[in-house]
């Protein structure tokens, strides 16, 4: 392993507005912010090793997202807190078509979707993102591209959904659901890997390459890498 997961990452029309929502929704801090570039990121230094980022989108969203992330709760009445807390902020509430569910759908407000889970205890240990749920025609598949991006192992292989975590057991899972219709185009987030110190760029390619990845901007072109899935989810390939 010489990659790991680094971000989530948030096309959005107005980086500062939508970190901030985050940042309070999650209880999470502002640890970059610039011009292009705000990111938010857990404060405790033992906490995830996991970050979102917000760069600027060229213009507002357009369907739905196939990445979303699902937040945890502790109890239902800490559930109730967390959506009333994210309409505060700016959340609305959303159909997708979901029906009777004990989670609630909402939106941030660039529209992004995500879900406020009831309790459950695969969940209890991570922290305030239970998930990052990928939509995917072929999730077994999915799932092991990105074990072998992220070094996290298969610790969840169910018909409908396959989930990769940390071997640490910290922080979120990252979980592919079978969809079987998927959106036409990604959306506006997307995972990012960040090499390791020392790495050969060429050799993580390579590896990558052999996994189900394809170029999208050949090496040498210029950071920062891009490539995308075998379900064709565009990533980046950060250089440490």
């Amino acid at each position: 392993m010489s990659t790991r997961l680094a971000c989530v990452v948030f096309e959005v029309t107005r980086p500062g507005i939508a970190a901030r929502f985050w940042a309070e929704l999650l209880g999470w801090l502002v640890t970059v912010d610039r011009s292009g570039e705000v990111e938010v990121a857990a404060p405790d230094p033992d906490g995830p090793d996991l970050a979102l980022s917000f760069l600027p989108a060229s213009g507002p969203k357009a369907g739905r997202n196939r990445l979303h992330l699902d937040l945890a709760s502790r109890s239902l009445d800490h559930q109730r807190l967390q959506v009333d807390r994210a309409l505060a902020l700016g959340a609305r509430r959303i159909d997708i078509g979901q029906g009777a569910v004990p989670w609630e759908v909402l939106a941030d407000p660039e529209g992004n979707e995500f879900c406020v889970l009831e309790p459950r205890e695969q969940y209890v240990d991570t922290g305030a993102i239970a998930a990052i749920v990928v939509g995917s025609p072929d999730p077994g598949r999915l799932a092991r591209f990105w074990s072998v991006a992220s070094g996290w192992p298969v610790a969840l292989d169910e018909a409908r959904y396959t989930g990769i975590r940390s071997a640490t057991g910290m922080g979120p899972w990252l979980e592919f659901l079978h969809v079987a219709d998927p959106t036409a185009e990604p959306g506006r987030l997307h995972l990012d890997l960040l090499a390791f110190p020392g790495a050969d760029p060429a050799a993580d390619v390579d590896r990558l390459r052999a996994a189900g990845a394809t170029p999208r901007r050949r090496p040498g072109s210029g950071p920062p890498l891009v490539l995308a899935d075998p379900d064709t989810n565009e990533f980046c390939l950060l250089r440490s």
